[in-house]
């Protein structure tokens, strides 16, 4: 198939990008840099200038393509309002989409954006499922939690660092999932009848609360954690804070993701359906613990291959 792949520079986008090209599809990636997204270039995606925020790109983008896998939001680094680039975006993109006759859709998603409507971000992933489904179109929602790559700088640097570990609110379980194998059920949606108009939930196979993780990584370290535990109310505060100063209205939005990480609500679901409707393995799923081991043993190898050429740097040096 002729795909377009938005969000392609993103965490999850690049494995989405890569993984579609393995399984044989041409990939058009829309990107606000095409030199920052050359590695895309290089692994064979076609690039095409352009925002969700531009009509013109957007009907250049999805010109000649057969679906759209749509994991596209806002950076932590936008100035912008998330419901401008997030929501005034996608209803650009899905307008073009029936005006170009472009019906099939791969969506990623929030698990329980519906509990969450308070929360921008859930709020403007809810009303999108809703969009898809009131518009007609083939779509295929998937409905991610957090990704294993987001541990890596909440958690493992920290502890392998000796800094303090913040955390908000109430502990709660969520069941990470690699990118990879969330790029995984996208990809494997566009070949499967069964996952048309439907929405899925995509996790990890265990939900870890916050001491799990930290203890998970203080033993694959070998080092033990700081930990900092901000109240609700101080978050709650903050966000208040910054949001009088437009400036600070995307951090505002950001801190209100705090009520969905630290509210102590379970973020799992059953996946039994999920894999049956895609085709895939639940033993090809990467588990978090198997995720750290690797990230830490890695690392800390490197760790140990520069000291070892510190200690040669060091002995050329002395003079006997």
């Amino acid at each position: 198939m002729q795909v377009l792949v938005l969000g392609g520079t993103g965490t999850l986008g690049r494995q989405i990008a890569k993984q579609a090209l393995d399984a044989g599809h041409a990939v058009r990636c829309m990107v606000r840099s095409p030199r920052k997204a050359a590695f895309l270039q290089e692994w064979g995606c076609e690039l095409t200038r352009g925002n969700l925020l531009d009509c013109d790109s957007l009907a250049y983008a999805l010109e000649g393509q057969d679906a759209v896998i749509d994991a596209a939001t806002a950076r932590p680094t936008d100035s912008e309002s998330v419901y401008r680039i997030d929501w005034d975006g996608k209803l650009n993109l899905y307008n073009q989409c029936r005006i170009q006759g472009l019906n099939r859709v791969v969506f990623i998603s929030l698990l329980e954006a519906e509990r969450f409507r308070s929360v921008p971000l859930m709020d403007i992933k809810y009303c999108t499922e809703q969009l898809l489904q009131d518009e007609g179109f083939d779509f295929t929602i998937l409905r991610s939690c957090a990704f294993m790559q987001g541990v890596i700088g909440q958690f493992a640097i920290p502890v392998l660092e000796n800094q303090t570990v913040w955390v908000s609110g109430t502990s709660t379980p969520i069941a990470y999932m690699n990118t990879q194998d969330v790029a995984r059920f996208a990809v494997a949606a566009l070949s499967r009848d069964q996952t048309a108009c439907g929405s899925f939930p995509v996790v990890g196979p265990k939900a870890w609360n916050t001491g799990e993780v930290v203890q998970l990584c203080e033993r694959l370290a070998r080092k033990e954690a700081r930990v900092i535990r901000v109240p609700p109310a101080l978050m709650q505060s903050m966000q208040g804070l910054v949001s009088f100063f437009e400036p600070g209205v995307n951090i505002a939005e950001r801190l209100a993701f705090a009520e969905v990480t630290g509210g102590g609500q379970r973020l799992d679901a059953e996946m039994a359906a999920s894999y049956d409707a895609f085709g895939l393995d639940p033993k090809d799923t990467t588990g978090l613990e198997d995720y750290l081991e690797e990230y830490y043993s890695s690392i800390l190898k490197r760790l140990r291959e520069l000291e070892a050429d510190l200690d040669k740097d060091a002995k050329k040096k002395l003079p006997f």
